[in-house]
């Protein structure tokens, strides 16, 4: 962790975004206080479990049944 002042964060905030990026931490200071931590984004992902939606949702019979003629009409712009 590294703790630096808010005129120098300001001068080297690319470096600082930089550093972060790669896993450090960075402490602001406001006269040696520490004011703000600067932290990398936590990307987590998120694991898929085949049949979580089980018994939610319903698929009408004629789900691939033709369009009504007025209807198919309106998407091809007859």
């Amino acid at each position: 962790m590294q703790i630096i002042n808010i005129h120098d964060a300001k001068t080297q905030f690319s470096k600082l975004v930089e550093a972060v990026s790669q896993g450090d931490e960075i402490v602001i200071a406001r006269a040696g206080t520490p004011a703000a931590r600067l932290v990398p984004i936590a990307t987590t992902k998120t694991v898929r479990q085949p049949g979580a939606l089980k018994g939610k949702l319903q698929i009408a019979d004629d789900f691939d049944a033709p369009l009504p003629s007025e209807l198919q009409s309106a998407f091809e712009g007859d």
